[in-house]
């Protein structure tokens, strides 16, 4: 863990343009855990908008109201919102129909396929990658 999180560090400081930074960046999150996908987003005060993802598909909501979903409910309540079927959650905006669970932006296509040890992992992924949001902050 601590490799890709010394990697993505790397990533979200180096000079590369920001698009190829989170393409790869959603890479190598996906990679290190075998997640089904992973997206990163932007956030401002009235949206929601994916950056980057893995995979060629976008998801089917690219952009929606920073109150919707499940990325929504993890903005509001500033902390990592984990649902491990998200068939069973009326919040969840479809990404892929094979999608089961979600956290943040990482989706499984199995139920209950997260642990206590992929929040961490992730936690430690959101800290290491400020840089990649920093310069749009400014």
């Amino acid at each position: 863990m601590r490799r890709t999180l010394e990697r993505l560090r790397s990533l979200a400081s180096s000079s590369s343009d920001r698009t190829t930074k989170a393409r790869e960046v959603a890479g190598l999150i996906r990679a290190a855990r075998d997640y089904h996908w992973v997206g990163l987003y932007d956030v401002t005060s009235t949206e929601i908008a994916a950056i980057a993802w893995t995979g060629t598909k976008a998801p089917e909501f690219p952009r929606f109201p920073v109150t919707r979903g499940l990325n929504g409910a993890a903005v509001a309540a500033r902390r990592p919102v984990i649902v491990q079927d998200v068939t069973r959650d009326p919040r969840y905006l479809t990404t892929f129909g094979a999608t089961r669970a979600g956290t943040i932006d990482v989706e499984s296509d199995r139920p209950n396929a997260f642990t206590p040890e992929d929040e961490v992992f992730l936690t430690g992924c959101a800290e290491v990658l400020v840089p990649l949001w920093a310069a749009v902050l400014a």
